[in-house]
């Protein structure tokens, strides 16, 4: 049933920019060399499990639209054993090294909790196989603290210590399940950590809760001995009103305040940093500043819409930008590309969930070069590295030293009668430089 579903969609390969096929990649060539690295090294695109394969295309005012066989199936680990084997039929065809998904996308959840860990066992004994039989690796994973009613007012800042302890059995199995699988990352997202109104919450008793998880997990992860980052993805909010983990510079400051700076990076989405009132681009220049810099989520939102649309990317420019940032970091370590995107209802075919991958990874191999290109040319680098290099004379050098206090700082410019001029920042004329790239 799963290789019938996509059996009339050949393997998709790459065509070069002329192409008129649909189904080929016009950009994403996977061992052209990059940067001194293959593309998909670089890149290191993930296909999610949940949007792709679990949803069934239905929102708040709908049924779903989508007619997938596994979906059809009234046994749910039989349901879940077709889904495994679509989902690597369509890795396979799609050449995508790698694949994210949660606990409750691969395997259904039991009457009880031994139950589900039960069944998820037996189900990643059948992605193990195939994960040997098709290469395909594992970037992330990560347990379902939202979807269950149980979770309704958050897993680990529940006012319930049951729905903690609850909530800490999921997390340790998916760490178990991801350690065994050699996944490279493991994240946790926070889905329902926030609050709707401060009549009902306890704000500092919640995050002393958030700081008691995220401490064991990551002495959960030496235990085991996981080598892989611990990931947290901020989003400020949606489905709560107000979440803990706005932003990058949120996340940051409570990883600080729990002593977790360490131990803990960042699983950026470029739809949840538009949320918070940011650029994808600033997020991801944030997270690598501060040294928190993990992987990414790759999609984007709709301008006319004021919600986590989570669509493909299409912007190759945007794209590029963050590349250009990322790559001139030194790139992933161990994250990479995750397309946490979804088809729009209206897209109903199997090609379609082809269709929309093709473009979003030919977007992000035309960003990466176009990246190249500007981190080789060195143009805007040097226009960068201009505006600031009064910091490598004397007095910058001194100043951020500690050289200097700030009375002597003042006696300094008093006595050296300083009178600045402001210099033109050259916006206009460093966004026509970048366009010039596309």
């Amino acid at each position: 049933m799963a290789e019938s579903y996509f059996d009339r969609i050949p393997t998709i390969r790459y065509e070069g920019p002329s192409s008129e096929n649909p189904l080929a990649f016009r950009y994403y060539e996977k061992d052209r060399v990059v940067l001194g690295k293959k593309m998909s090294e670089q890149l290191r695109c993930a296909v999610c499990y949940w949007h792709t394969f679990a949803w069934n295309g239905s929102d708040v005012f709908g049924a779903g639209t989508f007619d997938r066989p596994w979906h059809r199936i009234a046994d749910p680990m039989e349901s879940a054993q077709e889904k495994l084997k679509a989902a690597f039929s369509f890795f396979e065809k799609l050449g995508a090294p790698y694949f994210t998904f949660h606990d409750r996308d691969i395997a259904p959840e039991g009457r009880t909790l031994a139950e589900s860990h039960a069944n998820l066992d037996k189900i990643i004994d059948l992605a193990e196989k195939e994960m040997a039989r098709t290469g395909v690796k594992l970037l992330w994973g990560t347990a379902n603290l939202f979807s269950n009613p149980r979770y309704m007012s958050g897993a680990a800042s529940n006012p319930d210590p049951e729905v903690f302890a609850y909530a800490a059995s999921q997390v340790r199995k998916m760490m178990d399940v991801t350690l065994r699988l050699k996944g490279e990352n493991y994240v946790l997202w926070g889905g329902r950590e926030g609050y709707e109104t401060l009549l009902n919450t306890d704000m500092g008793h919640e995050g002393d809760q958030l700081g008691r998880f995220f401490t064991m997990v990551a002495e959960y992860k030496h235990k085991i001995g996981f080598k892989g980052h611990l990931l947290i993805e901020p989003k400020p909010k949606e489905p709560t009103k107000h979440q803990y983990d706005f932003d990058s510079a949120t996340v940051y400051a409570f990883l600080q305040r729990y002593g977790l700076e360490k131990e803990f990076k960042v699983n950026i989405e470029a739809n949840h940093a538009i949320l918070s009132g940011h650029s994808f681009q600033h997020e991801v220049s944030y997270a690598l500043a501060n040294g928190i810099f993990g992987s990414l989520d790759i999609n984007r939102g709709d301008n006319l819409l004021g919600w986590d649309t989570d669509q493909f990317p299409n912007d190759p420019l945007e794209t590029a930008l963050v590349l250009f940032t990322l790559m001139s970091a030194g790139g992933f370590q161990t994250g990479g590309m995750n397309f946490d995107a979804k088809l729009r209802r209206q897209s109903i075919e199997p090609e379609d969930l082809f269709h929309a991958h093709i473009g979003g990874m030919d977007v992000l191999a035309r960003g990466l070069l176009i990246a190249e290109k500007m981190i080789q040319d060195k143009a805007l680098t040097k226009k960068l590295e201009q505006r600031y290099e009064g910091w490598n004379q004397p007095l910058g050098k001194d100043i951020l030293a500690g050289k200097l206090s700030l009375a002597e700082l003042s006696d300094l410019a008093l006595s050296k009668g300083l009178d600045p001029k402001a210099k033109s920042g050259r916006q206009e004329m460093l966004e026509n430089l970048a366009n010039r790239y596309i």
